[in-house]
Order: structure tokens, then C-alpha cells, then sequence
């Protein structure tokens, strides 16, 4: 992951409600969850959580799609296993020290 694309991710999550959007969307799984229930869930206000989304979409860390009226918005694994991949590439001077890697999640099919 480029330098640049880690900040971006980094300051994605650097507010409370993106940070509790994004969890709720790893948690859900790659079937995703309409925005509608993501308001629900969290209690961010429709037209607060929409622009919540559009910066963890444009960072790379929710992909949304359309199904019939509703848009379903899923966490973006690639992007969360390379950022974290970039965080800890230097660990331990390079040695296989780090725990396993959200990477093994047998639920979203990331290996």
C-alpha cells in the first residue's frame, strides 16, 4: 500500500462515527447492509451517515452497490488486510512475529 492511500484510510477512521460504521460493516460480512439499517444501528442520522460513507468509500474501506432502491454498502477487505499489512510490514525487524492477520476470515472468504 502506497503512503499515501495508508493516511487517507488512517484519517478515514479518525472520527468516532466512521470508525463505528466501518466496525458494523466487518462485522456484517461481504453481503453488506442497506444504509438505512447502518442508521438504525448506529444512531448517525441519515444525512450525517451519508457523508460519513462517501469518506469510507473514497478512502478505499466500503464498497457500495445498488439492489433495487436500496444501496448496500460492505466493507472493502482488500483495503482493510493491505493497510494493516502496511502498519505492521516492518514488525519485528521483518520477523513472522505478528498474531494472524484479519486475512484468515473464513466468513468473507479472504485468505
Amino acid at each position: 500500500m502506497e503512503t499515501n492511500k495508508a493516511i487517507s484510510a488512517l484519517a478515514a477512521l479518525a472520527a468516532g462515527s466512521r470508525l463505528e460504521v466501518y466496525r458494523l460493516l466487518v462485522r456484517v460480512g461481504p453481503e453488506g447492509i442497506p444504509a438505512g439499517r447502518i442508521a438504525e444501528a448506529t444512531g448517525i442520522p441519515p444525512s450525517s451517515l451519508s457523508f460519513h460513507l462517501k469518506e469510507l468509500t473514497h478512502a478505499g474501506l466500503a464498497v457500495s452497490r445498488q439492489d433495487g432502491r436500496f444501496v448496500i454498502y460492505s466493507a472493502n477487505y482488500a483495503t482493510m488486510n493491505d493497510l494493516i499489512g502496511y502498519l505492521t510490514e516492518n514488525c519485528c525487524q521483518g520477523d513472522a512475529c505478528a498474531p494472524a492477520m484479519a486475512g484468515d476470515c473464513e466468513a468473507c472468504g479472504e485468505k
